[in-house]
């Protein structure tokens, strides 16, 4: 099965319509946007979260602030890259590279974007197995779908392998 099953028609729509209203003003216009549907759902095994290394994933933006170079905010077609935490990192080594949400939230309380205190104490109760070692972060605005699949995804199932993932837990920023 197809991550997105219409993709080629995906892609068609949004060049003809989103990209090229954006190529002609400079600004995006979401009103020619056509999000991405799938009718049927990916098929798979269900796994025992309390039997599974669990991967965290996140769509805030966050970064190692004094490490890693932030996100690009300023490109209007979005960056695809991801960056690998360590999930014993501090909160205060983080920041966040995303304008596409109000920061007061995340920076009052991290867990609303990055529940690792929650996470740990399901791992200590027994409701999931293990963390791995590093979560992945990357920036959620990403009008091309077909660049998440194509430059994203295989980043984050990579991770997923080499950490020995059996589990992902998205928390979009």
């Amino acid at each position: 099965m197809d991550i997105l099953e219409t993709r080629e028609q995906w892609l068609a729509d949004f060049k003809s319509g989103w990209l090229a209203a954006y190529q002609d003003s400079g600004q995006p216009d979401w009103s020619t946007y056509r999000r991405p549907t799938n009718h049927q759902a990916p098929p798979g095994p269900a796994v025992d979260l309390s039997q599974s290394r669990l991967l965290f994933v996140t769509s805030s933006g966050a970064y190692l602030r004094d490490q890693q170079p932030p996100f690009d905010v300023d490109d209007l077609l979005g960056d695809y890259t991801l960056r690998r935490i360590p999930s014993d990192v501090s909160f205060d080594a983080l920041a966040y590279a995303h304008d596409k949400y109000d920061h007061q939230y995340v920076e009052a309380d991290p867990q609303v974007l990055l529940p690792f205190g929650h996470l740990h104490q399901m791992v200590t109760a027994g409701t999931i197995g293990s963390l791995t070692s590093q979560f992945v972060s990357f920036m959620g605005y990403q009008p091309d779908v077909t660049r998440v699949i194509d430059d994203l995804i295989p980043q984050i199932v990579a991770l997923a392998r080499e950490e020995e993932a059996h589990a992902l837990l998205l928390v979009p920023g």
